[in-house]
């Protein structure tokens, strides 16, 4: 029969040997490695705690815990931003001010799209335009709308602490990533952050005031990057909307809506209706040379309104320069991944994009044939998008 110490509990007889056969390898170790061992374990406990206290940390929480340990940031735009692009910057610089960090907002390119510039205006936005990474207002640098540095000198060199997107891409930050691909702007990102941080309508002592003008320029972004809550959706756009509305300010709201129109841009958009090349479901316009790239997305989307198209592409040139924009609402046409194989054996050319809309860019020398094509005149070039749409490139 066995015996048992009463005390501890344990069983003596079959099983002391065992025991033995445990304590005594830990007992044969010198006291340096034995201290050595626990300190090792003692690391991976506390290791171990830490990384299931940060993950279960809301990700809002841990982009304002990040932002805290810096004096100040630049937030990074993409070239020529959009309104999610600076709501998103936006949000950052607020969420930095809660925690007393300055941040400085910065974009390469150009704002020249009158929704852009009318948006930048009207919310009287402070941003600083650069042409090389010599120029980033600090080290620390917050990625918003876009996953990797481009559009500026030394972009390649830029290491971001942090990136907040929807776009696909293999771009990270160093201490935070948040990419959802699945949601259609990433302003709805910022507003799952401001709630989960405890942002109020009204100024409240337990979180922080969510600005009318913030709250109109999220909403904004959300709109303008699903065509008003039509394209590219998820239930979280939605959600986010109906946070933001009661902090909206209606007059910003119409005014960044409906800007007055420059005549480049009708120009543009009345040559993509009278010359564009209808073949089945798809349409596809040249509208030659431009002084104004961003009337391309615009006569894209003008072209959508067409009775019986699914697909259309426009595109144009700018300073040697043939910039694409294409929309989709045919399920059969990813638009970004159409542009993609479109241009794929054109040198130095690069498209990309959603499902719904996509855009590209190749050196009008390179399609010409320098490098290692042949080359393609615009003819046969239209030829290889319409092959595209169809599914047969």
């Amino acid at each position: 029969m066995n015996n048992w110490d009463a005390s501890a509990g344990i069983e003596f007889g079959a099983d002391r040997s065992t025991l033995e056969g445990l304590v005594e390898p830990i007992q044969s170790l010198e006291p340096l490695v034995l201290s050595l061992v626990v300190l090792a374990v003692a690391v991976l406990l506390v290791g171990g705690w830490w990384l299931v206290r940060w993950f279960r940390r809301p990700a809002g929480a841990r982009l304002q815990r990040v932002l805290d340990d810096y004096d100040a940031v630049t937030v990074l735009m993409h070239p020529n931003p959009d309104p999610d692009a600076m709501a998103c910057a936006m949000a950052v610089e607020t969420i930095a001010e809660s925690v007393d960090t300055d941040a400085t907002l910065q974009y390469a390119g150009e704002i020249r799209h009158q929704e852009n510039r009318a948006f930048r205006t009207v919310l009287d936005l402070d941003l600083d335009t650069i042409q090389a990474s010599s120029e980033l207002a600090t080290d620390p640098v917050v990625l918003v709308d876009h996953n990797t540095p481009r559009g500026f000198t030394g972009a390649q060199s830029v290491e971001p602490i942090a990136v907040v997107d929807h776009h696909p891409g293999n771009g990270t930050g160093t201490r935070f990533t948040d990419v959802r691909t699945e949601y259609g702007a990433a302003s709805t990102i910022f507003v799952e952050y401001l709630e989960e941080l405890g942002v109020t309508v009204d100024d409240e002592d337990d979180g922080f005031e969510l600005e009318p003008a913030l709250a109109t320029g999220l909403l904004y972004g959300i709109l303008s990057d699903t065509n008003q809550l039509t394209n590219g959706c998820s239930s979280a756009e939605f959600d986010a909307c109906a946070t933001l509305f009661p902090a909206i300010d209606e007059d910003l709201l119409e005014r960044i809506a409906n800007p007055q129109v420059s005549d480049d841009v009708l120009q543009v958009k009345a040559t993509a209706i009278t010359d564009k090349r209808v073949e089945g479901p798809f349409a596809i316009c040249d509208v030659g040379s431009i002084s104004n790239t961003d009337a391309i997305p615009q006569a894209a989307d003008e072209l959508m309104h067409l009775e019986g198209v699914t697909a259309v592409i426009v595109y144009g040139e700018h300073d040697g320069t043939i910039h694409l924009s294409g929309r989709s609402r045919d399920d059969r046409v990813h638009m970004g991944e159409t542009l993609r194989h479109a241009v794929s054996d054109i040198p130095m050319a690069n498209a990309g994009g959603h499902a719904r809309m996509g855009g590209g860019q190749l050196s009008v020398d390179h399609m010409r044939g320098i490098g290692p094509s042949d080359g393609i005149d615009k003819a046969e070039f239209e030829d290889r998008l319409f092959a595209a749409l169809a599914g047969e490139r």
